[in-house]
């Protein structure tokens, strides 16, 4: 219970789940269906939210023209970085901006880092 409030401040926590939520219907409206979501950490601090209902997802994003096949958990630090940066637009939490910039950090060193840093483009 503690994680989302971490991770998007105790004012913005159902706000920031629901938008990443949102975000992965929206990049993955034929493979993402809903289900549970795994909450993952990096010494102790909140990163991202992955999804478990199935290993990997066909994301399209006609933002910026981006189209390819990822693992789960990419497909969660996309969503999650995206729900990130359109909340900061909205409001002034510097959770938003903090997790922004670690889980940024942390998808630099993520094997599909280079799937990752073209959706969000």
């Amino acid at each position: 219970m503690a994680f989302l409030p971490r991770l998007f401040g105790a004012r913005l926590l159902l706000v920031g789940e629901h938008t990443v939520f949102g975000f992965m219907e929206r990049l993955s409206p034929t493979d993402y269906t809903g289900g549970m979501w795994d909450f993952l950490e990096r010494a102790g601090e909140p990163l991202y939210l992955s999804p478990t209902c199935r290993p990997r997802f066909h994301l399209v994003w006609d933002g910026n023209g981006y189209e390819g096949d990822v693992s789960a958990d990419a497909a969660g630090i996309i969503a999650t970085l995206f729900a990130f940066s359109h909340l900061s637009f909205r409001h002034d939490a510097p959770e938003l901006s903090d997790g922004f910039a670690r889980l940024y950090a942390h998808a630099a060193d993520h094997p599909e880092a280079r799937e990752i840093f073209r959706a969000i483009d």
